[in-house]
């Protein structure tokens, strides 16, 4: 089973992150728009459970993504299950259609600009994500895809990277619990 390692960080200016993540040789690539839509389950509540499910478009990509809980108190690890669908808007309306015929329905929509880098540190590869997020500003993602057995040497190795890119303040809610004020 894989999980989601993930430190997230608010900042006021992404560029000295980009800078910072060039010289450690990452390359960064040009930004994606990324919309993410939310959706309540009809018979539990995802805000209790610290679930949640999503479709996102990216360009002409559709994914179905579910994110179960975090398993930490100070990070945002947790299992994720991401499937890509058919693409194009006829895929992401049928799935949508899918969705709200079997009782769940729309809760929020996160949109972000992505602009991201992956690249081997420390024995893992990271993903850097560098996002404007409409409504809620700036914010610079380390995330590690690992198995259960390596969450605790990834969130040591996000922690030390975090420290080199000069970011600090980690923030554990999602953009989706920021946009709904949870």
């Amino acid at each position: 089973m894989k999980f989601e390692v993930e430190l997230k960080f608010p900042v006021d200016d992404l560029s000295d992150v980009e800078s910072r993540v060039e010289e450690m040789g990452g390359i960064i690539e040009v930004p994606k728009r990324q919309a993410d839509k939310y959706y309540s389950h009809p018979c539990r509540n995802f805000a209790e459970t610290d679930e949640a499910l999503r479709i996102r478009r990216v360009g002409d990509q559709n994914f179905i993504t579910y994110k179960g809980p975090k398993v930490d108190d100070s990070t945002k690890t947790r299992r994720e299950v991401e499937v890509p669908l058919v693409s194009g808007a006829t895929g992401a309306a049928n799935i949508v259609a899918m969705f709200e015929s079997l009782g769940f329905t729309p809760v929020a929509e996160v949109i972000k600009d992505r602009r991201k880098s992956e690249f081997a540190y420390e024995g893992f590869e990271v993903l850097v994500a560098m996002d404007e997020v409409l409504e809620l500003g700036k914010f610079v993602e380390l995330e590690i895809t690992a198995e259960e057995s390596e969450i605790e040497g990834a969130k040591a190795v996000l922690e030390k990277l975090a420290e080199q890119l000069g970011l600090s303040a980690s923030e554990r809610r999602s953009y989706l619990e920021l946009i709904l004020g949870s």
